[in-house]
């Protein structure tokens, strides 16, 4: 059977008309397509909707067997959207068992999940849906209006410069506005750390996954809560180390710190790849590539780390000559891991596009 997927990278589907993906069978994409239409009829992703649609039809009127899905990410495009594809993309093969697919695109940001379908599933094809538009607009002020009026963009935009605006004006309100910069400084550091990052769309999504995980019945939350427990006691036992070095200068508490932290943290990190592994392997019968991939760049970067402070250890006096070739095998050992789990990925990548270019049309 073949599949015809659309993909909705940014959630327009999600945020405007309130539809969860994955979206599965022709009634309700249609359904889903007349309510973003309705709610935003100027947004391309209806077009891909009922192009996709299109397509189903016009395959099935050759007598294939097909199905159609939608695939919805996140208003925030990037790694938590596009693992949010995956993710459903691997709910909709475990129950529609198909052996190829056809990408259904409005534009070439949904073409970037094409290696991530093809990993998957042989990609017969992309159609591309052109939007026929007009050629001018009335004035340059009804395209800032316009424009503004996507909630991403003002986020991006209007969110910080209202709390410039705010802050300062409290502040020099109170009297006090030398704190009200360093506060804005602060906080404008939190925003951008959690913008660039995705932190705020990263708790939501543990949420959200949890919950579901929860429902299901599912191995990952189990082992999620046990790796942050673990990433947890790792931030206790190296406070205890920290608090234990009086005497010492900061930055031999910080090494202390980091030394007593770093195996439970890179436990933590295991656990949590290997649940992910489990559940992935539970929903498709097969166990996932990428486990090898990220436990070898784990391991290789915990004992590049430990090597990294066992070095700074040994420059600030605190450790011993006979520790060196100690340290240097970490290093080494750590640097050759990193580089191993790039050249396993590599070589899983090439596997999989040998396997997808003899039948890639377009």
């Amino acid at each position: 059977m073949r599949l015809v997927v659309c993909v909705d990278r940014d959630d327009d589907l999600g945020r405007k008309a309130g539809v969860v993906g994955p979206v599965v069978g022709r009634a309700d994409v249609l359904d889903a397509a007349v309510k973003l239409g309705t709610t935003d009829p100027e947004d391309s992703d209806t077009n891909a909707l009922f192009a996709s649609v299109s397509l189903l039809d016009e395959l099935r009127g050759a007598g294939e067997e097909c199905e159609i899905c939608v695939l919805t990410g996140s208003p925030k495009v990037g790694v938590l959207s596009d693992r949010r594809i995956a993710d459903q993309f691997d709910q909709v093969l475990s129950t529609a068992k198909a052996t190829s697919a056809y990408l259904v695109s409005d534009g070439a940001e949904d073409e970037y999940l094409f290696p991530i379908l093809a990993s998957r599933v042989r990609i017969d094809g992309v159609r591309r849906v052109f939007i026929r538009q007009s050629a001018s607009l009335e004035s340059t002020y009804y395209t800032l209006v316009r424009a503004l009026k996507d909630p991403k963009l003002r986020a991006k935009t209007i969110l910080p410069f209202a709390f410039v605006l705010l802050i300062l004006g409290f502040a020099a309100a109170g009297g006090v506005l030398i704190w009200g910069v360093i506060g804005l400084a602060i906080l404008l550091g939190v925003y951008l750390i959690f913008w660039t990052f995705d932190i705020d769309e990263a708790l939501i999504d543990a949420v959200r996954s949890a919950s579901v995980d929860t429902r299901q019945g599912s191995v990952a939350f189990g082992f999620g809560l046990f790796a942050v427990a673990l990433v947890g006691v790792g931030f206790l036992t190296g406070y205890n180390q920290y608090a234990a070095g009086v005497g010492l200068s900061l930055v031999d508490r910080v090494l202390l710190f980091l030394q007593s932290g770093l195996l439970w943290w890179i436990l933590g990190a295991l656990v949590w790849e290997t649940g992910r592994a489990l559940r992935r392997m539970f929903a498709r019968g097969q166990f996932p590539r990428s486990f090898v991939v990220a436990t070898t760049s784990v391991i290789g970067t915990g004992l590049l780390s430990y090597g990294i402070v066992f070095l700074v250890r040994y420059l600030q006096g605190l450790a011993p000559v006979s520790q060196v070739p100690f340290l240097a095998g970490l290093i080494v050992t750590g640097l050759g891991l990193v580089i191993g789990a790039g050249m396993i990925h590599q070589h899983f990548r090439a596997l999989a596009q040998a396997a997808t270019a003899p039948t890639t049309i377009g």
